[in-house]
């Protein structure tokens, strides 16, 4: 499969390759709950069938903690895609980031 870019990707599969890029070889559930601290609901349906995507995309890769969970691990190529993507972000929202640490910095030393 050719080079996947970002924007292939709905805005869902984007945030699951985040969520795997910052955790330890999550499994399915742990990724679920995790994507529920800022999505409603995500199901069984949703989640699964996107990671899938994922793994055909060879952006992630699928293994086995044991015969009943599976684990999520990001690939080099789904760690390129994110670095793509957050250089392509940045300099669009580079400005709304510094102006928030000067924010920041001023609320803690009030």
């Amino acid at each position: 499969m050719s080079q996947t870019q970002s924007f292939e990707l709905t805005g869902f599969q984007r945030d699951l390759l985040y969520v795997i890029a910052g955790s330890d070889q999550p499994s399915g559930q742990t990724i679920r709950r995790e994507m529920e601290q800022y999505v409603d609901t995500v199901n069984h349906g949703r989640l699964y069938p996107n990671l899938e995507v994922l793994v055909e995309h060879s952006l992630v890769e699928k293994g086995s903690h044991d015969q009943r969970t599976n684990y999520y691990e990001v690939t080099e190529s789904g760690e390129q895609l994110l670095t793509d993507r957050l250089k392509w972000e940045n300099q669009y929202v580079s400005d709304l980031l510094e102006a928030d640490q000067v924010n920041l910095a001023s609320s803690s030393s009030d």
